[in-house]
């Protein structure tokens, strides 16, 4: 297979089509035979190094390459940054390719799918909304203890009494509106929103207010790359049926951050 058999590949198994989308190629020859694939969350340095490791010449992220949602490097022309990352990935060969609109475009979002295998909580799935869970009633000490545990972090940031009661849970991974956040912390069937990030004035103040309001709600930000490398993860087991003979790898980008 080329690589752009490769991506052709996994096109055909997403109907629709998406306009204007930033799922392009960042780098390479999609004519190249295919030697491997490595599916990570962004393509840091690191991730692009162990893929050359791996003998991967095609690197399948999630989130953009050159710090810009589009990749416009434009405004970054001459940036010592940009040129020494464009140097290496353009002296590594690899083709580094966006996947982000067409996979959250899969039924169901195969982000969200990644992070519901993960918590274990496919069966607990809302049927008529694929982002909300009714898990057996818990405490939110115990949630997080249990976030914790199966997504196998250390820590990450929550609002809320942790003696509440809770079995709604709310997600919105990655980076969304404040209106989306609302939408779902406004709905009563919802206890807690699992987020990625959110902007601390909006979701995290509604939370507390909301609490001193009588109207008891928890906040969960796992930071973006937690909440979605789950998804990059559960892509190498979607893929591998179809690119049989190709070695499909993740390799995670992991937290940037470190706590103090």
């Amino acid at each position: 297979m080329t690589i752009q058999d490769v991506i052709d590949a996994i096109l055909r198994a997403i109907p629709g089509r998406v306009e204007n989308t930033v799922d392009t190629f960042k780098s390479g020859d999609p004519r190249a035979r295919v030697t491997g694939i490595v599916t990570t969350f962004i393509a840091t340095r690191e991730v692009l190094r162990r893929a050359k490791e791996l003998k991967a010449n095609l690197v399948i992220t999630h989130e953009p390459t050159y710090y810009q949602h589009r990749d416009d490097t434009t405004p970054l022309k001459g940036d010592p940054v940009l040129e020494s990352k464009r140097r290496f990935i353009e002296g590594s060969g690899i083709a580094v390719w966006r996947f982000h609109d067409y996979w959250h475009r899969h039924k169901p979002d195969g982000i969200l799918q990644g992070l519901a295998r993960k918590l274990g909580w496919e069966k607990y799935r809302d049927p008529r909304r694929q982002s909300f869970f009714r898990i057996p009633q818990t405490t939110l000490r115990r949630l997080v203890a249990t976030l914790k545990k199966r997504l196998g972090l250390a820590s990450f940031r929550v609002t809320g009494d942790p003696a509440m009661k809770c079995g709604g849970i709310a997600t919105t991974l990655g980076c969304v509106s404040w209106e989306r956040h609302r939408a779902e912390l406004i709905r009563k069937s919802a206890d807690v929103l699992i987020c990625g990030e959110s902007h601390e004035w909006e979701a995290c103040e509604y939370v507390r207010d909301s609490a001193a309001a009588g109207r008891r709600k928890a906040l969960v930000v796992l930071g973006h790359c937690n909440s979605e490398e789950p998804g990059m993860e559960y892509l190498t087991e979607w893929l591998r049926p179809r690119v049989p003979g190709v070695p499909v790898h993740f390799v995670p980008a992991g937290d940037p951050f470190w706590y103090a």
